[in-house]
């Protein structure tokens, strides 16, 4: 619940409540506090066992915490009826962005040779397997933009 709270936060906290409750009172509002904690846990726990109850013996493994969309679609994703733990553990990203990186790059390592020998004989061809050239600016003949009717 506070996983967040560093040791200086705690040692904020202890400091501003002795000042604000003074050494006196703070034990008392230690124990009220806690008395409301565990009052309000109580609740909780009460709340889920009569919800349990009203949905009946079908519903007798049902968690509260798969309400929650993440741990739900984590809990689904985990199910191996769908097969994804193989697909997931065949798919390898920093080889798929490597590729895609390469492909941006126009580097092919088939016919590297062939590529560079390729772009410099011809200027207006595309520098890698038919794809076209993304670094080089399309040649027009004037310099205005092209004519939009709709923004007119």
């Amino acid at each position: 619940m506070f996983n967040d709270i560093g040791p200086l936060e705690v040692v904020t906290l202890v400091v501003l409540a002795v000042l604000v409750f003074g050494p006196d009172k703070l034990p008392k509002v230690i124990q009220d506090v806690m008395r409301t904690v565990r009052k309000i846990r109580e609740f909780s726990e009460s709340a889920k066992h009569d919800i349990r109850q009203e949905l009946g013996p079908e519903y007798k493994d049902f968690e509260f915490e798969d309400l929650n969309p993440k741990t739900f679609i984590r809990k689904q994703l985990d199910n191996d009826e769908l097969g994804l733990k193989e697909i997931r553990n065949g798919f390898d990203l920093k080889k798929e962005m490597a590729e895609v990186t390469d492909a941006v790059h126009a580097r092919d390592t088939d016919s590297s040779s062939s590529t560079s020998s390729s772009s410099s004989s011809s200027s207006s061809s595309p520098s890698s397997g038919g794809g076209p050239n993304m670094t080089k600016k399309p040649e027009r003949g004037d310099d205005r933009p092209p004519f939009d009717a709709d923004a007119t």
